[in-house]
């Protein structure tokens, strides 16, 4: 089976891009981030026509998460548990699980955080110990699980066209990456890495200064396995071909095959 993650900067106007990705057969379940659409406007006859199940966790004009699959899609949960008081406030529409075809399958879009510091770079860090508390507890279960989305998050060097220029930034600073690696320290896999050891491997490349012409890109889209997922796992790329497509999202698919 094939897992997909794709921030697609507005379903409403990727739609088209994304039905043609599902019908084309590439992917058999795919993880969206960044809707930009409520529950009520999300397009579910349109995924049904071509044979797709959906699930969705919107918000109107921002985030919105959902996973989409030619498979059933089970036991669907909507956003984090909260750790502290301050996090029932939380409104914010940025993570959904489900079981598709016996895998734990999560669609994270994790917040920027900038300006940093700040009170968004507190949310970040907040919001990235609920997620490390929710991998923490299906690690315990001892389940197949793929947490897959936009986690802006640059983990390394080469993860980076030019590390230097995000210096300040807090899709680099040190404390997010301290805490994406800590998901890794749980014993979950980086699929690309784990296929990609070496070498740029780019899931994101801003609509600004020709950054897609010249590959100035960054790896911020991940798809982490647990064991039970990564002793399964067969192949991982990233499809740049619809970043190249007209009207792109300056995301692109990101994928893991299973077996």
């Amino acid at each position: 089976m094939r897992i997909t993650c794709w921030n697609v900067n507005s379903l409403k106007a990727r739609l088209g891009h994304v039905l043609d990705y599902c019908r084309s057969g590439q992917t058999d379940c795919l993880l969206l981030q960044e809707l930009k659409l409520t529950d009520e406007a999300f397009p579910h006859d349109e995924f049904s026509a071509i044979g797709w199940n959906a699930a969705a966790h919107g918000q109107k004009t921002y985030n919105g998460v959902a996973i989409l699959s030619r498979h059933d899609i089970i036991d669907v949960a909507k956003g984090l548990p909260c750790l502290t008081e301050d996090d029932k406030a939380d409104e914010q529409s940025r993570y959904i699980e489900a079981t598709v075809a016996g895998f734990r399958v999560g669609s994270i879009y994790l917040p920027n955080g900038n300006p940093c510091p700040g009170p968004k770079f507190d949310y970040k860090l907040a919001w990235m110990k609920r997620l490390h508390s929710r991998a923490q507890v299906l690690f315990a279960e001892e389940i197949p699980a793929v947490l897959g989305g936009d986690y802006n998050v640059m983990p390394q060097d080469i993860d980076c066209y030019d590390p230097s220029a995000w210096a300040g930034d807090a899709l680099w600073h040190m404390d997010s990456r301290a805490a994406f690696f800590s998901l890794l320290n749980l014993g979950y896999t980086d699929a690309i890495r784990a296929i990609h050891p070496q070498g740029a491997q780019y899931s994101y490349w801003d609509y600004q200064a020709g950054a897609w012409q010249r590959d100035n890109g960054i790896r911020i889209d991940h798809l982490l396995l647990s064991p039970e997922a990564s002793s399964r796992l067969k192949n991982a790329g990233i499809d740049k071909r619809p970043r190249g497509l007209e009207r792109p999202s300056d995301h692109t698919p990101v994928w893991v095959e299973v077996v």
